[in-house]
């Protein structure tokens, strides 16, 4: 399940976050004109810092934060996987935003938006939108065409469903109560390429 509270939106080819490895810094985020914060591939010194993140949040389960570890681990302990990319915003010395995405098992162009949640002090900064945009320029470069999340439908998700609908997706699909009764899994969708989106 992705989700967010614009403190959690949870929610092929070389990924932007190897890219961002080698090269430092890809893009700054000016936060309200006081503040530039930096997006950057994950570094294994920022597994702790997700973590904190992902729990402060107040959405995620233990069993969730447990599979944000598990992909982060699969990233950072095989840099040639090609399955998970993550993105780190900083500020201050801490990690305040995170996302992982990846490519869609046997699809062409495809991709799942995996997590993406941004610490609570530092909401209606623009550090989501950053991410996302980050997210989508690294898979428009390996000619990727579609990005999904699913989300749930509970109340408590209802900023994710915001900002994803306010990001430009829109939803295209709903199991109903896919997580347990009465919590139907959403899928949302947004078209990348410009011939996708011509179609």
């Amino acid at each position: 399940m992705v989700s967010t509270s614009l403190a959690a939106l949870r929610g092929g080819g070389s990924g932007s976050a190897d890219r961002l490895r080698g090269q430092g810094l890809e893009q700054m985020v000016e936060d309200n004109g006081t503040q530039k914060i930096p997006i950057r591939g994950v570094q294994p010194r920022d597994l702790e810092g997700i973590l904190a993140l992902a729990r402060v949040t107040g959405v995620f389960t233990s069993e969730e934060v447990a599979v944000v570890r598990e992909l982060v681990e699969a990233e950072l302990n095989n840099p040639q996987q090609r399955d998970y990319h993550s993105l780190a915003a900083e500020a201050d010395g801490q990690v305040v935003g995170f996302v992982c995405y990846g490519p869609a098992p046997m699809t062409e162009g495809t991709y799942d938006l995996y997590w993406i949640f941004v610490d609570p002090s530092y909401q209606r900064h623009a550090i989501g939108s950053a991410l996302l945009r980050e997210v989508e320029r690294a898979i428009q470069r390996t000619k990727g065409r579609m990005l999904l999340v699913d989300t749930s439908s509970t109340r408590s998700y209802s900023a994710a469903r915001r900002f994803y609908k306010g990001q430009g997706f829109r939803e295209v699909a709903e199991v109903r109560d896919y997580y347990r009764l009465g919590d139907s899994r959403l899928t949302y969708m947004k078209q990348l390429s410009a011939e996708a989106q011509s179609a």
